[in-house]
């Protein structure tokens, strides 16, 4: 068999077992912590409502089969997918070094710097020189706890895990904390937007590493789970070439988070 012969054959029966793994699912789970407007949260009726909650129930209309969220804390996640607990977990994980060595990835569906928040007019900025003894909230599990446990803790900073973001901002505004580090999006979406936040605002510049913070996020998998992988990964080019994924992202953001 030559070698074009053989690559025809290897790309048939690709493409068989992935309409076979089709035809098999007839529901799909992702893990999800609803902590983290505007990708997930609960509206005041306990819906699931976010934008990854959008593209995740059209991936699903698209696969033909029923979208089942089961909430489970951020922290725990990754532990929760190892151990089946759902198929897939989409609940704005940033791709990192660490968890690729633990999970496959899909397609990225979004990329967003980190920011610290603080009191408005706070003289801080998201340096060890200016947080020095200051008391930094994170989320527990995050890629902002990695980078802050790793650049800012053994420089002197206070770094304080949280179950979720959203008891990072209780104890913000409570003055237990003197800013916190999270994603921009969710940060203004989900916080500086509120009337929570009004107090409140970005202190410096946005902050960047590949290494802890990840270049964008992305849908995690089992690394034994190819085939409803490449299903998925179908499924969000579709969506980004037919401009679906852009009509559900203009309902969130008013610019281009896959380029930015």
């Amino acid at each position: 068999m030559n070698a074009t012969k053989k690559t025809l054959v290897c790309l048939a029966l690709s493409l068989a077992a992935l309409s076979a793994h089709a035809k098999a699912l007839t529901e799909l789970k992702f893990g999800v912590d609803p902590t983290y407007a505007p990708f997930e949260s609960k509206a005041p009726d306990g819906k699931l409502v976010g934008f990854e909650i959008d593209l995740g129930n059209e991936i699903c209309r698209r696969l033909q089969t029923k979208c089942v969220w089961v909430e489970t804390a951020f922290d725990g996640i990754i532990p929760a997918l190892q151990g089946r607990k759902f198929d897939a977990i989409m609940s704005a994980l940033s791709v990192t070094p660490q968890r690729e060595a633990q999970v496959a990835f899909s397609t990225m569906l979004f990329k967003t710097p980190s920011a610290l928040i603080g009191p408005r007019g706070a003289k801080l900025e998201p340096t060890v020189a200016s947080l020095k003894g200051k008391n930094i909230g994170v989320a527990q599990g995050s890629t902002q706890e990695a980078y802050a446990k790793a650049y800012w803790a053994p420089a002197g900073i206070n770094v304080i895990s949280y179950a979720n973001q959203e008891v990072v901002y209780t104890d913000l505004r409570a003055g237990r904390l003197d800013a916190t580090l999270t994603d921009m999006i969710s940060g203004s979406n989900g916080f500086l937007k509120t009337p929570l936040g009004r107090d409140y605002a970005f202190l410096g510049a946005p902050v960047n590493d590949a290494k802890t913070l990840g270049a964008g996020a992305a849908i995690g998998f089992r690394k034994s789970d190819n085939a409803l992988r490449e299903m998925i990964d179908q499924a969000i080019g579709e969506m980004i070439k037919d401009g679906t994924y852009q009509k559900i992202a203009r309902r969130y953001f008013d610019f281009d988070v896959l380029a930015s």
